[in-house]
Parts: structure tokens; C-alpha cells; sequence
């Protein structure tokens, strides 16, 4: 991806998100995408999630018990050998501040195939 390219990806992943928008999230995963996340474990028994519509599930179970959600982009960081980028972002969630990064693996369609949720300390 181009520098514009992954300002553009990460501009509106945030706003989706902050839209609580998934469709226009999970517009760019593919069909059997693997997502992991501590979240995951709670809200879908896994800590990771196979294929799309399992993953719609889950986020739209974990944003059922969210009544505040709001990120803020702090970097974006591609690594062009791994295709793969990385969100570094504040997250606010029902009052709850903290930190957080996600790694997502483009596959060579442009759809990402692999990501990972982290969550850091406020």
C-alpha cells in the first residue's frame, strides 16, 4: 500500500468504528478471515473468530454491551515485506480509557485475511 492508500484504509476504519458502522469494516476482509482478540474469548467463547460472518456475530454481540465507543487515531505503521499494517489508536469505551493496536495481513486481493486485536494500559 501507498502512504495515501493507508491514510485513507485507516481514516475510515476509524470513522466506521466510531459509526459503529461493521458492514463498512468488514468490507475489506475476506470471506475466511481469522481474527483474534481478548474480547473474542468473552463475547464468542474463542479468542478467535473464523470467517466473516463469524465475525460480524462477535462484533456486533461485543457492541451490544457498549453504550460509549470512540477511537482516536494515534499511527499507522505499514510493513510492505509482511503486508501488513498496524492501527495504533486511544480507545474510549463506556468510560474506560486505554490504548490499543491492531495488526491486520493484507492478502495479495487487497482484503485483509488475518488480524489481531491488542489492549494496552490507559
Amino acid at each position: 500500500m501507498k502512504r495515501d492508500e493507508i491514510t485513507e484504509y485507516v481514516e475510515n476504519w476509524i470513522d466506521a468504528w466510531n459509526g459503529r458502522d461493521v458492514e463498512a469494516v468488514l468490507a475489506h476482509f475476506s470471506d475466511d478471515v481469522r481474527f483474534s482478540s481478548p474480547v473474542a474469548a468473552r463475547v464468542a467463547g474463542n479468542r478467535t473468530v473464523t470467517g466473516k460472518a463469524a465475525l460480524r456475530s462477535y462484533w456486533l454481540a461485543a457492541l451490544d454491551h457498549v453504550e460509549d465507543l470512540r477511537f482516536t487515531l494515534d499511527r499507522a505503521l505499514w510493513d510492505d515485506e509482511r503486508n501488513e499494517l498496524a492501527i495504533v489508536y486511544y480507545r474510549d469505551v463506556n468510560g474506560q480509557h486505554d490504548k490499543a493496536c491492531e495488526l491486520l495481513t493484507f492478502d495479495r486481493s487487497g482484503q485483509v485475511a488475518q488480524g489481531e486485536a491488542m489492549y494496552g494500559v490507559a
